[in-house]
């Protein structure tokens, strides 16, 4: 995500503010879909979600960060200008079924694990036919690894209060059947910029179902 003086809201809200609708990167993506492809059949992922445009339900805004297959963008809510984050997946990077099987379990793992504190919220997730959509809560205040490097070092006492949140996630993910397995700083994001704010896992796509005794 990377550290910045201004929240990702905070500078969309000037830029949107005097017209909602001004700029909408979703439609923009969907109106160049399909040059180059030659008519090939795009893959359904989630089979059990109708396809739909995102743009219909939400203004796609700037880039906020990027992983291996995925770019999560800031998104504003169209019914309730709610700023949310967006993680689209696209499909052309998914060449396997390993791949789309990947995709579709971390999407069942959102929906699966409690509503809790320490756990980004999953809105809804949903497809059109250039990529899979994560709609989930927008956490502000960027990663842990950033406030690390930051403050240079953390005293005990907040180094505790940190590694308390880490283990809690861990616990909380164990408990309902499920392996995180890509716990690190990068993957931790504070919902606000204040010292006190709080943290929250991130990032399930590693992450599996298991049973107890499995190896």
């Amino acid at each position: 995500m990377g550290n910045c003086c201004r929240s990702p809201a905070a500078v969309a809200r000037e830029d949107v503010k005097s017209s909602f609708s001004a700029y909408d990167h979703g439609r923009k993506d969907r109106d160049g879909a399909g040059a180059g492809t030659g008519g090939k059949k795009t893959i359904t992922v989630l089979n059990e979600i109708l396809k739909e445009g995102i743009e219909e339900k939400y203004l796609v805004d700037r880039e906020l960060g990027r992983g291996e297959f995925g770019v999560t963008y800031l998104c504003i809510d169209r019914d309730t200008r709610g700023f949310l984050a967006c993680k689209s997946i696209s499909k052309r990077k998914l060449r396997t079924t390993v791949d789309v099987e990947d995709v579709r379990r971390e999407v069942a793992i959102m929906k699966h694990l409690p509503r809790n504190s320490s756990i980004v919220s999953l809105k809804e997730a949903c497809e059109d036919d250039n990529a899979v959509h994560l709609v989930m809560e927008l956490c502000e205040g960027g990663e842990l690894f950033d406030r690390i490097v930051a403050r240079g070092h953390y005293t005990e006492r907040a180094a505790a209060a940190v590694t308390r949140t880490v283990v809690e996630v861990v616990q909380l993910c164990h408990k309902h059947g499920v392996i995180h397995r890509d716990l690190k700083p990068e993957n931790f994001l504070f919902a606000n910029k204040k010292e006190n704010s709080p943290l929250k896992a991130i990032d399930f796509g590693l992450s599996i179902f298991f049973k107890p005794g499995e190896m």
